[in-house]
């Protein structure tokens, strides 16, 4: 017996869909000025990404502060509770049909491996590619601001590069866990519609 719940609100739904289509102008952007492949040209990718960086950077500070005012910085808290329960669904109970052992609520959206992985996200991931990013783009005034001494351009292009790569991972490693509701898209639609049908079990 499944409840439908009210989940993700209006503003939780624009953040995320927004987040997603300038982290993936990024990814392809940021790959052709990489050199992977010629799309646009590297003057137009690097002009487009550097756009879509700074729109996400605005719209982050707008999410901020609409998570603090709103509370829901705490869906974010990391909590060790139930991991092992969560691996093992994750690698072998999804496979032979076992049920979910976390339940989604309005005061606890994600489970205990999703907020490892967000903290991650956010203490590591995006410090180094936003870091190294803005070093990238400010490399003009390095010798004005006195750090120029200190990095070198290849160095910060190799930390852009893994952090890319790592963003990128957490992208497909993400898009595949919204397959893994009780259908190929339920999480999907309940990132749109913002309601969530959630199993009766605890």
């Amino acid at each position: 017996m499944s409840e439908r719940i009210y989940i993700y609100k209006r503003y939780e739904r624009f953040w995320h869909w927004s987040q997603a289509l300038l982290i993936i102008i990024m990814m392809i952007t940021g790959f052709e000025v990489h050199g992977s492949y010629s799309i646009v040209g590297f003057a137009k990718a690097t002009q487009i990404h550097t756009i879509a960086a700074w729109t996400l950077l605005t719209l982050w500070a707008f999410t901020i502060f609409w998570q603090f005012t709103t509370g829901e910085w705490k869906q974010y808290l990391p909590s060790l509770k139930n991991v092992v329960a969560m691996i093992h669904y994750y690698t072998i109970g999804i496979f032979t049909n076992s049920p979910h052992p976390f339940r989604k609520t309005v005061v606890q959206k994600h489970n205990p491996l999703q907020r490892l992985a967000y903290l991650a996200l956010l203490a590591f991931i995006s410090p180094l590619i936003w870091g190294s990013g803005l070093f990238y783009l400010f490399y003009g005034d390095w010798a004005k601001l006195g750090i120029d001494q200190y990095l070198t351009l290849e160095w910060v292009a190799v930390a852009h590069t893994l952090g890319a790569y790592m963003i990128t991972a957490f992208f497909f490693i993400h898009v595949y866990l919204t397959t893994t509701g009780h259908t190929l898209t339920a999480h999907i639609k309940a990132m749109i519609t913002g309601w969530e049908d959630v199993d009766g079990h605890h």
